[in-house]
C-alpha cells in the first residue's frame, strides 16, 4: 500500500498538469483568433464559400476603408424559408470578403423595421422593398456600400435586392460594388460608328437610348473611322459599331491594341436597316449595307459570313403590314431559352430582340474559344441576305420552302484566345506579332438591336410623353459595357453553383410529367382552334338559330374538352403519386434503414469483441 504522501503528490501533479494544459489550450485559442482569423476550409461540393483569385486581388487593391452594410427585413421574412436561407448565404459569403480585407472592408447587419430610421436610410440608399412579408411588411434585402472616410453621394453604391435567382453571380456582384466603391475613375469608351448613334445636333436628333445610358456611366468618345491610327490607352473598351470600309491603319491600331490586353466589342451585320447610306450613290457606287471584319476576324479564329441572314420562325417578330399582323422571320424575339444563363452579362435578361441578324462560328483551324451568349431556336435556318432584302414588302414569302437547319446559330459571343496579329507584315517599333496573355473580344451579329424601335415605344401618360422598354436590349449592350470596363480580375469571375442542392430525380419525374402536360395542353389548344374555326363557318346569319349540326359540332368538342381535361388530370396524379412515393422511399431509408443498419454493425461489433474477450478469459 502505498504512502498517504505519495498519493497526495501525484493528485497535485495532476492537477497542475490540468491546469496547465488548460491554460495552454486558452492561449492556442486566443492566439489562433488572432493569427488564424482568416484561415478557412471549404468542404462544400461547389467550393461555394472560396473566394476566387479575382475577388482576392479586388480586395487586396483596397485602400481606403469600406463599410458594407446588409438591410436585411427580419421579422418580415420569419415566413419566407428560401429567402432567410438565401440570407444566410450572402451574409458568409460577405463574412468570408470581410474576414479577407484584415479590416479594410467592414460589415454591418440591419434589420429595417416599418416607419423607422433604419427603413427610411434603405430607401434613401436605393434599395428595392418587395412585397409578401409578414403582416402584409415590405421586404428589405440589399446591399449599401461606401467608402468611410468620405461622405459624398457618388461614395455610395447598393445593390437594390438580393434576388436568389442570382446566386450563381453573387460573387460577382459584391466584387464589382467592392471594386467601384475603391476609388476608380469613370471609364472611357471610344465608339467608331458608321451610323447615326450620336444623333445629329443639327437637324435635332438626338442619340440612340443606349448611348445615352453609356454617358451615364461611362466618359465616352466618338471616333473619326477615317482618322483612327492609334488608340489612346486610356481607353478602357472599344466599341465598333457597323465598321464598313475600315482602311489598314484603322485596322492594324484595332489589331495591336487587342493583342496589348484591350478590350473590344463589336458590332457587325449583314443587313443594316438603320443604314441611311445609299444603296447606289451618285457616282454609282454600291452599298449593300454589310459590315464585317474579315481580316481581323480570321487572326481571331472567327468564321462570319456577311451574305447570310439567319431566319427564326420559332422566334420571329409579329410586325403591323397593311392593317395586318405578320410574322417575320427574320426579326427575332430570343427569350431567356436563347440566352446564357452561365454569363453574367445575359443571366438576368427576359428577351433581346434583333433584325436581319448573321451568325458566328469558329474557323477550323481555330485555338480560339467561343462561348455562346445569344442563340437562335433549333427552329433556324440560313437565308440569302439579297432573298430577305428582296422580301421586304412581304417578309411571308421567307417562309416559302423553309427548311430547319436543327441548328442553334450563335448570334453574339465572347472569343477567348491569345491572339496573333493580322499584319504580320509589319515592323514598326513596337508591334507585337501576338498577345502576351490570353484576350477576349465580344462579337454580336447585329447592329439594328441598338436602335430604339426593336426595344422603347413611346407613350402618352396623361400629357407627358413616357418612354417604356419591351425588351432588355439596352440592359444587354449596358451589361456588355459594364462588364468589359471592370478589372481582368472583375472579369476573371464567372457565375458557379447555387447552394440549393435539388432532389434531381424528383426534378426528372416533374420534367417528364410536365412535358406530358404541355403535349396534353398543345392537342387541347389545336382542337379548340379547329373547332372553334368550324362553329365559326357554321355560324347562322343574325338573326339566325344554331342548326343541328352546329350543335353537334358544339356537343362533341365539349366532351372531347372534358376528356382531355380528365386525363390532364390523370397526369398530375400520377406526378403526384410518384414523388409522394420517392418520398417515401427516401425517409424510410434515412429514418429507418440507415439507423436500422448502424445499429445492427454497432451490435454485431459489440458481439465479436465480447466473443474474443471471452476467449482470452
Amino acid at each position: 500500500m502505498k504512502p498517504v504522501h505519495l498519493i497526495a503528490n501525484r493528485r497535485l501533479r495532476i492537477g497542475l498538469g490540468l491546469l496547465a494544459l488548460a491554460a495552454l489550450f486558452v492561449l492556442v485559442v486566443l492566439g489562433s483568433a488572432r493569427t488564424m482569423r482568416t484561415a478557412r476550409m471549404d468542404l462544400t461540393a461547389d467550393h461555394l464559400y472560396t473566394l476566387t483569385p479575382g475577388t482576392l486581388n479586388i480586395i487586396d487593391s483596397v485602400e481606403q476603408p469600406i463599410q458594407l452594410t446588409v438591410y436585411f427585413s427580419d421579422h418580415a421574412t420569419r415566413n419566407l424559408p428560401q429567402i432567410r436561407s438565401y440570407e444566410q448565404r450572402v451574409r458568409e459569403m460577405l463574412r468570408e470578403v470581410t474576414a479577407r480585407s484584415h479590416g479594410r472592408i467592414r460589415l454591418r447587419v440591419i434589420d429595417p423595421v416599418p416607419y423607422s430610421d433604419d427603413e427610411d436610410a434603405a430607401e434613401g440608399a436605393g434599395l428595392n422593398a418587395m412585397s409578401g412579408g409578414s403582416n402584409g411588411e415590405r421586404v428589405f434585402f440589399g446591399l449599401v456600400g461606401r467608402r468611410v472616410a468620405d461622405t459624398a453621394v457618388n461614395d455610395t453604391l447598393s445593390l437594390p435586392y438580393f434576388d436568389p435567382a442570382r446566386e450563381a453571380f453573387l460573387e460577382y456582384d459584391v466584387a464589382k460594388l467592392v471594386y467601384e466603391l475603391s476609388g476608380r475613375t469613370r471609364p472611357v469608351i471610344g465608339v467608331v460608328s458608321s451610323l447615326p448613334v450620336n444623333g445629329n445636333p443639327l437637324i435635332g436628333e438626338e442619340p440612340w437610348t443606349v448611348v445615352r445610358q453609356m454617358r451615364q456611366l461611362f466618359d465616352v468618345r466618338m471616333i473619326d473611322a477615317s482618322s483612327l491610327k492609334a488608340i489612346d490607352p486610356a481607353i478602357k473598351v472599344m466599341i465598333l459599331v457597323h465598321p464598313k470600309h475600315l482602311g489598314d491603319e484603322a485596322l492594324y491600331a484595332l489589331d495591336q491594341y487587342v493583342l496589348r490586353g484591350g478590350r473590344l466589342l463589336v458590332f457587325v451585320d449583314p443587313l443594316a436597316e438603320m443604314d441611311n447610306a445609299p444603296f447606289v450613290d451618285a457616282n454609282g457606287v454600291a452599298d449593300d449595307h454589310q459590315s464585317s471584319l474579315p481580316r481581323l476576324f480570321a487572326a481571331w479564329g472567327i468564321d462570319y459570313n456577311a451574305d447570310q441572314v439567319v431566319l427564326d420562325r420559332g422566334q420571329s417578330l409579329p410586325i403591323e403590314l397593311g392593317g395586318l399582323s405578320v410574322n417575320h422571320p427574320a426579326m427575332m424575339w430570343l427569350g431567356a431559352q436563347n440566352l446564357s444563363h452561365d454569363d453574367v452579362v445575359t443571366a438576368s435578361l427576359q428577351r433581346v430582340n434583333v433584325s436581319t441578324a448573321g451568325h458566328f462560328e469558329l474557323a477550323r483551324d481555330s485555338d480560339s474559344t467561343l462561348l455562346p451568349l445569344i442563340q437562335s431556336s433549333n427552329e433556324a435556318m440560313l437565308a440569302p441576305v439579297t432573298r430577305v432584302r428582296d422580301a421586304g414588302g412581304d417578309p411571308s414569302t421567307l417562309l416559302t420552302n423553309y427548311t430547319p437547319g436543327d441548328e442553334h446559330y450563335v448570334l453574339a459571343a465572347r472569343v477567348r484566345g491569345t491572339f496573333h496579329t493580322a499584319f504580320p507584315e509589319r515592323h514598326e517599333q513596337g508591334h507585337l506579332d501576338h498577345a502576351a496573355a490570353p484576350n477576349e473580344v465580344l462579337v454580336v451579329a447585329d447592329t439594328d438591336l441598338l436602335s430604339d424601335r426593336l426595344w422603347l415605344v413611346t407613350q402618352n401618360v396623361l400629357g407627358p410623353q413616357v418612354v417604356q422598354a419591351f425588351a432588355n436590349n439596352g440592359d444587354f449592350v449596358s451589361n456588355l459595357v459594364d462588364n468589359l470596363s471592370g478589372s481582368s480580375a472583375l472579369l476573371s469571375i464567372r457565375g458557379r453553383a447555387g447552394s440549393q442542392r435539388p432532389f434531381t430525380r424528383v426534378e426528372g419525374l416533374r420534367a417528364e410529367a410536365d412535358q406530358k402536360y404541355l403535349t396534353k395542353k398543345r392537342e387541347l389548344e389545336r382542337e379548340l382552334f379547329e373547332t372553334q374555326r368550324r362553329v365559326a363557318e357554321l355560324q347562322p346569319g343574325k338573326g339566325g338559330t344554331a342548326s343541328a349540326e352546329q350543335k353537334h359540332e358544339l356537343e362533341k368538342f365539349l366532351q372531347r374538352k372534358l376528356a382531355i381535361s380528365k386525363e390532364l388530370r390523370d397526369v398530375q396524379h400520377q406526378l403526384n403519386a410518384e414523388i409522394d412515393a420517392l418520398g417515401l422511399r427516401v425517409k424510410f431509408v434515412n429514418i429507418v434503414l440507415v439507423p436500422a443498419l448502424v445499429a445492427l454493425a454497432g451490435l454485431l461489433y459489440g458481439w465479436r469483441r465480447g466473443r474474443r474477450t471471452r476467449r482470452r478469459n
